[in-house]
């Protein structure tokens, strides 16, 4: 069974600087793709971040430039490092499979507050 478990996130003032983890189990970790995705309230789920086993990395526009995703094979875990931060990445932050693959479900995410 995958297990998905996000942490690191908290409130942070804007212009500051996060790094959540994701480690995942039940899966051979470095055969896929993975992304990370965030809600804010009152809206979809998106994609912001995905990274193929190969370590290409992919992040949308509006995080671009400040948002880094990266992974580490030997532990299982995809991290993404947020710099810069805005009060509209505010959100919660999950990890799972980016398109094209189906997402498995979700787990609980990791709350970003950026607030001054």
């Amino acid at each position: 069974q995958v297990q998905l478990v996000e942490s690191g996130g908290g409130l942070v003032q804007p212009g500051g600087s996060l790094r959540l983890s994701c480690a995942a189990s039940g899966i051979i970790f470095r055969i896929y793709a993975m992304g990370w995705y965030r809600q804010a309230p009152g809206k979809q789920r998106e994609l912001v971040a995905s990274i193929t086993p190969s370590g290409v990395t992919t992040v949308v526009d509006a995080v671009k430039g400040r948002f880094t995703i990266s992974r580490d094979n030997a532990k299982s875990t995809v991290y993404l490092q947020m710099n810069s931060l805005k009060s509209e990445d505010t959100a919660v932050y999950y990890c799972n499979f980016p398109p094209p693959s189906v997402p498995r479900s979700w787990g609980q995410g990791t709350q970003v507050t950026v607030s001054s």
